[in-house]
């Protein structure tokens, strides 16, 4: 986290000459000054007139705009991070509306589908089944020494698109991208990583120019084996890590989770962040409804990691609200491709992570049935299926809410089950939206509507950054819920005023700074840090998150 630490963080002695301007996290490019040129030996390998960061960038941004189209603009951005990590932190920081969907969703899905033809230079790890009994050994083949955050995916469940194998590196690059620019984790502190063990995707099987493992994806006890190595390998070659679990399939996320989570600092985005996120954006919804948590009825579109994973979390924030256990789980809903979930429902056994969300009542056999049936208060798209809240159940839900909340969370925006003119349109501007992805504002009557974006980046930086701030021991559900509280907070009316349920953008970092703080203390509060707490958390992280500024070279 703290830029000073850079040269003493397991990176080779101070390069000179041409080989400096070829270290990322070290290059200035013309930055660098008339002194610095002499003492580096740069005289000469450099045009002779020097530019400041901040005219670096604005050049920077000109010939990103100059792009034809968001993927070149992606190919863009990810070349400027390999050649100067600093100028590429400082464009996304001071620019995050404009630059966060081209790093992130919705491009990254797209740059994710053709990473193999994008490929330019290797950026983390790739761990396949042919490093197995090695994985230590690999994962020491990283430059640096002392990484504190790792982003790992397996490539099965990558966004909304399904299995990818190794082209989901796409997504850790991404996710680790903005651990740095929205919450000041220092890049030298991260490392993406793939771990490879086939793909069941047989247009990539049949594809020759694929840079993954040409076979179907390993499962069972090779998969198991590989994969508690590379925990047992994380624990000992990185002891201070957080690693993130990401895009890995509901059968494997939802076990993976639960068996490493209290002996490997970790979590997972998919089932806890989204969790957060969403929880939040429902938790300010409140002011716009007049309602209560308790009176609230969901209906989810997916029952996979994301849903029951918000499931879970609205439980334990109504709990906390007053409801017993039995209440809470009772106000949750789920429709999944074999219909509304049920107890005793004809067909195969519900999956483990459902069952707590079976309720006693007839089958449904479709979305609009199961609007009908349990008169939902919000409706929650977290299926990958996109436009399936449809005219029809869209103003059905207009019609039971004068404020209906809709999220479309499914990412990405090609995946949204419904875009935010239609949630406006069909409730005559009453709805409250949120999505996955963005969408722009949208004009009704006369009145302007802005979407918010319940994205993961709102929770998943500050939690991480929070974590690692205290040195917790562990993860838990209430530094998430924690976290889902304080981004509820962060709300202010301007922004209800505008219609979203969410904080612009622009401020990502002072509320990751606020989520990390509130993570910290409940780490303190659970006896789980293991550092001592500051008389001021948040002002302790605040002047602990990097800052994208070139160095003074002596």
């Amino acid at each position: 986290m703290h830029s000073e630490q850079l040269s003493a963080n397991g990176v080779s002695p101070m390069p000179h000459g041409y080989a400096l301007m070829t270290n990322p996290a070290l290059n200035k490019g013309t930055c660098f000054s008339e002194r610095e040129r002499d003492a580096l030996g740069l005289r000469g390998l450099l045009p002779p007139r020097a530019f400041s960061l901040e005219e670096q960038m604005r050049r920077a941004l000109g010939n990103m705009r100059r792009k034809p189209d968001a993927l070149e603009k992606y190919i863009f951005l990810t070349t400027l991070q390999t050649r100067n990590e600093t100028l590429f932190y400082r464009l996304l920081q001071d620019n995050i509306e404009e630059t966060m969907p081209l790093v992130y969703t919705p491009t990254v899905g797209q740059a994710c589908l053709e990473y193999g033809s994008i490929f330019r230079r290797p950026r983390g790890l790739f761990i396949s089944l042919r490093e197995k009994g090695r994985v230590a050994e690999v994962l020491r083949n990283w430059p640096i020494a002392d990484v504190r955050m790792i982003v790992v995916t397996d490539g099965e469940r990558i966004l909304g698109l399904g299995d990818l194998g190794a082209l989901g590196m796409g997504i850790p690059v991404g996710k680790l991208s903005l651990y740095t620019a929205c919450a000041g984790v220092h890049p030298s502190y991260c490392l993406p990583i793939t771990i490879d063990v086939g793909t069941d995707n047989e247009k990539l099987l049949d594809d020759p120019f694929y840079i993954g493992l040409q076979q179907k994806r390993v499962r069972g006890a090779e998969y198991d084996e590989l994969l508690r190595e590379f925990v047992e390998a994380v624990k000992t070659v990185y002891p201070k890590a957080l690693l993130q679990w990401e895009d890995f399939g509901n059968t494997n996320a939802f076990r993976l989770l639960e068996e490493n989570r209290k002996n490997l600092l970790s979590f997972n985005d998919d089932i806890q962040g989204t969790a957060a996120v969403a929880i939040g954006g429902l938790i300010a919804s409140l002011r716009l409804t007049g309602k209560r948590l308790t009176d609230q009825r969901l209906l989810f579109l997916g029952a996979g990691e994301a849903g029951t994973g918000i499931g879970e979390l609205f439980t334990a924030a109504a709990q906390k609200a007053g409801l017993s256990e039995a209440d809470a789980r009772a106000c949750c809903w789920y429709v999944d491709s074999q219909g509304l979930v049920v107890k005793n429902r004809p067909g195969k056994p519900l999956a483990h992570h459902k069952l707590p969300f079976a309720h006693d009542h007839a089958p449904v056999a479709t979305l609009a049935e199961a609007v009908e049936a349990v008169k939902p208060t919000a409706l929650i798209g977290v299926s990958g299926m996109p436009r399936t809240f449809t005219e029809q159940i869209i103003r059905r839900m207009g019609e039971l809410n004068k404020r209906p909340v809709i999220f479309a969370l499914s990412n990405p925006t090609s995946r949204a089950e419904c875009t935010a003119e239609d949630a406006y349109k069909w409730t005559e501007g009453r709805a409250i939206f949120a999505s996955g992805s963005p969408f722009d504002p949208v004009t009704i009557d006369g009145k302007t509507h802005h979407p918010g974006q319940g994205n993961n980046v709102y929770i998943f930086p500050g939690v991480g950054l929070g974590a690692l701030a205290c040195g917790a021991r562990e993860v838990t559900d209430r530094m998430f819920l924690a976290a889902a509280e304080t981004l509820a907070g962060q709300v202010t009316q301007a922004d209800l005023d505008l219609g979203r349920v969410y904080p612009a953008l622009t401020k990502i970092r002072d509320v990751s700074a606020k989520i990390a703080a509130a993570v910290a203390e409940e780490a303190h509060r659970e006896n789980l840090a293991t550092t001592p707490r500051p008389a001021d958390i948040e002002a302790d992280i605040k002047a602990k998150m990097y800052e994208p500024a070139y160095r003074e070279f002596e």
